[in-house]
């Protein structure tokens, strides 16, 4: 789920090439199928990204909303095989509420970091961002924790905890062919939007520094193209935010401010469908910036209604 901000995110070389037909099953890789969902959205590009793992016996990740067309025609994809394994990478409503009906079709094993829940365990009562559609009713047969390794026929994925976009998300590597399924943490056509209390962009920029640390050279996201040359990419996404966050500086060094003033000071050419995404963007990055105590609000930084540069 992305928060496109229509220019404003030049230095970051993102890729909106992608041709891929809804239903179509696609061999991007050896032992790597991808099948798009047709629910395309300002927030979602051209519609979620399923992928198949191995043959024969197979994984799925992520089988998407809750979408009749497309669970058939992953089913279609699969067809003369054995679904083993269903990852979910996080509990947002375009990537985990088909995981029932493909288990009921399926009789695989459903395989995540855990159900929904916020960033903050004092943010449980607060109202979600209505961008992020929780699905609160996920639940995964196992408990796939940081480094955990699940091995299917041909196959075995790492676990890559990226919590950031979601308290829960989760990345899958495959190690042997320095391949990570990453879901929405990394989309090659646009930044992601971290919303809290669904998200944090503390924990967010803590998994880019972490994903940029790691040797997986080509990634496969939740919603677009695939990502060659990751960690150079990781590495523009953290200038992109670190800029992004001399920008709201920069801004409120002029006087304070409430949110939607900083969204139209900082994102130039917004389309006005993303104004509630950009604030939330914003929102996260305020929420980092009082928790290291270069800026000031009155009350929870998550609720504050102006905010301003400590002395």
């Amino acid at each position: 789920m992305s928060d496109k901000d229509n220019g404003a995110n030049d230095d970051v070389p993102f890729n909106r090439d992608y041709p891929l037909k809804p239903g179509v099953v696609d061999q991007v890789r050896p032992g790597v199928r991808r099948v798009l969902c047709n629910n395309p959205s300002p927030f979602t590009f051209s519609g979620t990204n399923s992928y198949i793992v191995g043959i024969g016996k197979v994984a799925i990740i992520d089988p998407g909303p809750a979408n009749d067309a497309h669970l058939q025609a992953l089913l279609d994809a699969v067809k003369g095989e054995t679904v083993t394994h269903i990852f979910v990478t996080h509990t947002h409503s375009d990537h985990s509420p088909n995981t029932a009906a493909l288990k009921a079709a399926t009789s695989a094993t459903v395989y995540a970091e855990g159900s929904h829940r916020a960033s903050r365990p004092r943010f449980e009562s607060e109202k979600h961002s209505p961008e992020s559609g929780a699905d609160r009713d996920f639940k995964p047969d196992v408990l796939v924790a940081d480094g955990d390794v699940i091995e299917g026929d041909g196959w075995a994925l790492e676990g890559v905890a990226t919590p950031g976009h979601t308290a829960n998300h989760m990345a899958f590597a495959w190690r042997e062919k320095k391949y990570l399924f990453v879901a929405d943490h990394v989309m090659g056509w646009s930044t992601s939007i971290v919303a809290p209390p669904d998200g944090s962009m503390i924990d967010y920029m803590a998994s880019l520094d972490k994903l940029a640390a790691r040797d997986e050279d080509l990634y496969f996201s939740g919603h677009g193209p695939d990502i060659p040359d990751a960690q150079r990419y990781v590495r523009f996404l953290i200038r992109h935010r670190r800029a992004r966050e001399a920008s709201i500086l920069h801004r409120l060094g002029k006087g304070e401010a409430d949110i939607p003033t900083i969204v139209r000071a900082i994102y130039i050419g917004l389309d006005p469908r993303l104004t509630n995404a950009a604030g939330y963007s914003v929102l996260a990055h305020l929420e980092d910036l009082v928790a290291r105590g270069m800026v000031l609000t009155d009350g929870d930084p998550v609720i504050g209604g102006k905010y301003r540069v400590a002395a």
